[in-house]
């Protein structure tokens, strides 16, 4: 599957106009969005490749992607479908019946050849040797010191130190007289959504609707992921 570029044209009004010209230049070619999937995360094992080799995985299940709704250039200014999962049938007071979805995901496509409303997408749409791009909500860990969410080393350990694991100095007296933006402080952490992109797909199962990717994948097993086709082929 080979990607459509378009050449879009981001605002960064943080910066001067060379600086904001020079950003734009080195992103100024945007991939559009392929197909994907939703599936959720099962865990992680190991596979031996037949170099011998022991690779990190993570088994993901894909349940039926139902197209729920198909948007088109016309009407909506874009090509895109929308999938859902979990489908549940209900009854309005009037006798109507309507399906609702536990989980509904939009991918703006380059075309909408193949995408009725309706039809059902699988495990079988992933080849083996696919790239795909990851996206899903990171653990979270509640508030956390400086140590743990930023990886500072701390203060000394010994006997008589009353900076054992305290940010330290956070900003100026005089001038300018406040913390600046951006300073490394305690907080939240995790539960942040992270999409991982170039994950080589290792196997695929349709029958039992496994995909097997390479590597970890953020959030706890049983968490959603979304996963979209970069690329239907690449050496592992």
């Amino acid at each position: 599957m080979e990607l459509a570029y378009v050449r879009v044209r981001l605002h960064f009004p943080q910066y001067g106009d060379e600086q904001a010209d020079l950003l734009n230049l080195q992103a100024s070619f945007v991939p559009l969005m392929s197909a994907g999937l939703i599936a959720k995360k099962v865990g992680m094992s190991r596979l031996f490749l037949d170099n011998g080799e022991a690779v990190a995985v993570t088994y993901l299940h894909v349940e039926p992607n139902i197209v729920v709704r198909v948007k088109t250039q016309e009407r909506d200014g874009y090509n895109a479908i929308v999938l859902g999962i979990g489908a549940k049938q209900w009854k309005s007071r009037k006798g109507k019946e309507n399906t609702r979805y536990t989980l509904q995901k939009e991918w703006q496509v380059e075309s909408l050849e193949g995408f009725e409303a309706g039809k059902e997408l699988t495990a079988g749409t992933i080849s083996t040797e696919s790239v795909v791009s990851i996206m899903g909500v990171s653990k979270g860990k509640g508030f956390q010191g400086v140590i743990k969410r930023h990886g500072f080393h701390g203060g000394p350990g010994s006997h008589g130190s009353h900076s054992h694991r305290r940010p330290g100095s956070v900003g100026m007296c005089a001038f300018p007289g406040h913390i600046i933006k951006g300073k490394k402080l305690p907080g939240q952490t995790g539960h942040a959504t992270v999409t991982i992109q170039r994950r080589p797909v290792i196997a695929v199962d349709p029958v039992k609707g496994l995909v097997c990717v390479k590597g970890p994948v953020p959030g706890p097993s049983g968490a959603p992921i979304f996963l979209t086709i970069e690329s239907s082929s690449v050496a592992v």
